[in-house]
């Protein structure tokens, strides 16, 4: 089985590009907000943004690394939903459209890994 990178700087670097997008440009993430959560979608994206950006202040801090990369690996499964609703809305989308947003589903799993490798202090090597 390939190893997956353990990187504390990558990872951290990715939750806070990934937050700050939700601040910054908040409209494709209110698109994908399952319908089912209560409220408004402009909400859950700010509101998953700030964890973003807080989860990855924690993992770039040695003391909170921990803690903050577990968060990251619960953040990974807790976004999932998401990911699946964009591949439902993009049955009416081109075909390349709908292989992207499918082949992204697979990916939360190494998200997930990677996480835990973070906050097992695995260095990269």
């Amino acid at each position: 089985m390939p190893r997956t990178p353990s990187s504390p700087a990558l990872l951290a670097g990715l939750l806070a590009a990934v937050g700050a997008a939700h601040v910054v440009a908040p409209k494709p993430f209110d698109a994908i907000v399952p319908r089912v959560l209560p409220g408004r979608p402009r909400t859950w994206t700010y509101a998953s943004g700030a964890v973003e950006l807080a989860v990855a202040a924690g993992v770039a801090h040695p003391r909170t690394r921990r803690a903050a990369a577990l968060a990251a690996a619960a953040l990974f499964v807790g976004v999932f939903p998401a990911n699946v609703q964009m591949a439902l809305d993009a049955r009416h989308r081109s075909p390349v459209w709908r292989a992207v947003v499918i082949g992204r589903l697979p990916l939360q799993v190494p998200l997930v890994l990677w996480a835990r490798s973070v906050s097992r202090g695995h260095a990269a090597r």
